[in-house]
């Protein structure tokens, strides 16, 4: 099992002094990924429900607070040597593919070959608008195309490509990427669509587990999710088992068990027991990535909450 971080771009991670430490903290404990997430802007007048919360409503909706994801894992990049760097996840419609692609492609060959991208289709139509991005009712073939296109231009030495809302011919694209064929491209998303998306492009799977509306917080309903990804890789003529399973388990805390559906326990919340358990069955049934939120209060609080996941869950999982 290798693990991870996901932060949000803003906060204690979004301190320069604070994010250097953690970034330096999560890299000397061992950890595999440093993620962080995606809002260029948040717009005044919000109608798009945000799916990871039972209400709807976004959480940074009020101050709009957070840091450019790109620029931000290059900062963390100059201060680390070691760790993978996570967009956790990129928004697909939010930049102009071209430009998406050199911004990545120049952080893999300044990282020398450690940027992992995770993408997703977006959710904010208000945010994609005001960015310039596809319609909304578009944004799911614009990203399609725009994976396509990453890789042409990644991999190809005259790159060329013609979509509906991707095209482009007679560039160079140069540097490549370090990394053999391009960067791996994570897809994010527990819908069908995103599971389509992951069989036919992506190198790895990456949802959220509690995801109110499509949970995925049992191994089975994981295992089932990871094989419709690994039946449209069939389909598409790709090798199902070299697709990465990944999970993003943010609302993960050793501690007081937090209230999951049906009255239970949220699974990866509890005693340090309960996690490792809870890893274990996930693994069993395909997991091979695990990933956590990892903001604190104020950087003590973060750092503890990184050192003790270490020595409680990492550390104790087989």
């Amino acid at each position: 099992m290798k693990f991870g971080l996901h932060f949000g771009s803003r906060g204690t991670a979004g301190e320069p002094d604070s994010l250097k430490a953690i970034a330096q903290k999560a890299e000397a404990l061992g950890y595999d990924h440093f993620g962080m997430s995606d809002h260029v802007i948040v717009a005044t007048d919000v109608e798009s429900a945000y799916p990871y919360s039972a209400t709807g409503k976004f959480f940074a909706q009020d101050t709009g607070v957070s840091l450019e994801t790109i620029t931000a894992l290059s900062f963390v990049a100059s201060a680390t040597s070691r760790i993978r760097l996570l967009s956790s996840v990129l928004v697909l419609p939010h930049r102009q593919p071209v430009l998406a692609a050199k911004m990545l492609a120049t952080l893999d060959v300044l990282s020398k070959g450690r940027m992992t991208v995770g993408v997703g289709i977006g959710w904010m139509a208000e945010e994609i608008a005001l960015l310039g991005g596809p319609e909304f009712r578009h944004r799911a073939l614009a990203s399609d195309e725009t994976i396509q296109a990453f890789r042409e231009m990644w991999t190809a030495e005259a790159p060329a490509f013609q979509g509906q809302h991707v095209a482009f011919d007679k560039m160079l694209f140069a540097p490549k990427p370090v990394q053999p064929g391009g960067m791996p491209i994570w897809v994010g998303g527990e819908v069908k669509g995103a599971l389509r998306r992951t069989g036919r492009y992506g190198d790895g799977w990456y949802p959220v587990a509690a995801n109110p509306r499509i949970p995925l917080d049992t191994p089975d309903l994981y295992m089932a999710a990871l094989g419709e990804v690994r039946a449209e890789a069939e389909k598409a003529g790709r090798d199902p088992m070299a697709i990465d399973a990944a999970l993003l388990a943010i609302k993960s805390r050793i501690g007081p068990p937090q209230e999951g559906r049906d009255g239970r326990r949220m699974p990866f919340t509890g005693s340090a027991q309960a996690i490792v358990d809870d890893i274990g069955g996930f693994a069993e049934a395909g997991l091979q990535h695990f990933l956590i939120g990892g903001d604190g209060d104020d950087l003590p609080h973060t750092l503890d909450r990184l050192e003790e996941f270490q020595s409680e869950v990492m550390a104790k999982v087989g």
